[in-house]
């Protein structure tokens, strides 16, 4: 699976991938707002495993994919489409390096093409922690509406958090 964009390969994440993968999922910094990390290489190689196994599965359920810069070849970030029927969720994480510069927003962009337009699904929703700003400006950035805020509907890291929740709809999107 690939998908390429101006600046950027979208792919499957292969085993070599996952001391590029462990250089940002270690991090405090990019782990703050997610429910994992920071992680352990064990951790990133059980991450790297789990996602080589689910990349064998027939319907794929979903698609962990590694975001590359083009010119460079290197691995600064992941996206994630993760389809539940009609629907699929979608998720980023960027090498806080590679922050700031639109790339998220670029791979997000190739991913609701690739639900919509070769998955066929009907919705694409995101969700993010209310202080997570960069994460809301790129659903923004990409044409999500805000649905509302789920208010302490997660719990990870021994507390309940709130999350702003985003989505747009298949006729909403205009793809490039």
């Amino acid at each position: 699976m690939q998908l390429e964009t101006e600046r950027l390969i979208i792919r499957d994440i292969l085993e070599t991938d996952w001391e590029s993968i462990h250089n940002y999922t270690s991090m405090t910094e990019v782990t703050q707002h997610t429910a994992w990390g920071p992680n352990t290489e064990e951790d990133t190689r059980d991450y790297v495993e789990f996602v080589l196994n689910s990349q064998q599965t027939q319907p794929r359920e979903g698609f962990e994919l590694a975001i590359c810069l083009k010119k460079e070849g290197i691995l600064i970030g992941g996206v994630g489409l993760h389809i539940e029927k009609t629907n699929a969720e979608i998720g980023y994480v960027l090498n806080p390096v590679y922050q700031g510069k639109g790339y998220a927003a670029e791979a997000a962009r190739a991913m609701l093409g690739f639900g919509f337009n070769t998955l066929g699904v009907h919705r694409i929703y995101a969700k993010c922690r209310p202080n997570n700003k960069a994460s809301e400006n790129v659903m923004q950035k990409i044409g999500m509406q805000r649905e509302g805020l789920m208010r302490e509907h997660w719990f990870y890291k021994g507390e309940y958090h709130d999350s702003c929740l985003y989505s747009i709809l298949a006729k909403e999107y205009i793809g490039e």
